[in-house]
């Protein structure tokens, strides 16, 4: 697993490095987006600066998309593996479980084309829909 792990970092034109192997192997683990906060307690020796680079890297590299769910908190989840440096292709669906408080992608669930009035230009997407997920519901 840490050679296919290494393999995405290389992949992305990021530098392996012991956090960055670490946070990533973290964020695979996860079946929803996860905050800092999350992440620094999931690596207990983890210092907050360094954390915080390690996520701003893999976000400018294509790695990772932030998500802003309303919470205040930004989320952080893997990208599609169409991102790039360039340009993230991130623009699925969010749904924010109301119950449990995570955040999910649903990469099924496109996010429309918005067609803008004449002299505006977006920067980014992002559609949050709030509720009760599968699993609380049960």
């Amino acid at each position: 697993m840490k050679i296919q792990v290494e393999q995405k970092l290389v992949d992305k034109n990021i530098t392996p490095t012991a956090m960055r192997i670490l946070v990533l192997e973290l964020l695979l683990q996860q079946s929803s987006a996860i905050s800092l906060s999350d992440i620094e307690k999931g690596l207990e020796t983890a210092d907050r600066i360094t954390v915080y680079r390690t996520l701003k890297t893999f976000e400018q590299n294509g790695l990772i998309h932030i998500i802003e769910d309303g919470t205040g908190t930004p989320k952080y989840a893997l990208c599609v593996e169409e991102c790039d440096t360039h340009e993230h292709h991130d623009t699925h669906v969010h749904f924010y479980c109301n119950s449990c408080k995570e955040t999910f992608c649903l990469p099924d669930h496109k996010i429309p084309n918005i067609l803008l009035p004449s002299g505006f230009t977006s920067a980014e997407m992002n559609l949050v829909v709030k509720g009760v997920c599968e699993k609380c519901a049960e």
